[in-house]
């Protein structure tokens, strides 16, 4: 999972590195964060007390099982330094206060 001011500010900090630095020139992995339904639902909770949730897996599951465990981005931190910003604490409250 990445949130998406991290995408968007990936995308112009490749953009904006030097060249001599880039050393893919098709593309590069980026890594975000992972998290649970629960974990989520746990973050949340920290925020509005009452929240609940209820989720029942469907055929997107398996489309998710078929995905990496892990992504490797380090040419990315290597290269031009990315790092992402956002954890799930970050990303749980700047949506929830952006939401309001």
């Amino acid at each position: 999972m990445m949130y998406m001011p991290d995408a968007i500010r990936a995308t112009v900090e490749l953009m904006e590195a030097d060249s001599s630095k880039i050393s893919v020139r098709s593309s590069y992995n980026l890594s975000g964060m992972s998290f649970s339904p629960k974990e989520i639902s746990e973050e949340i909770k920290k925020h509005i007390p009452d929240f609940t949730i209820e989720y029942k897996p469907d055929s997107r599951q398996q489309i998710a099982n078929s995905w990496p465990r892990s992504i490797d981005d380090n040419l990315a931190q290597n290269d031009w330094g990315w790092k992402p910003e956002y954890n799930l604490e970050v990303m749980t409250k700047d949506m929830l206060d952006n939401l309001r």
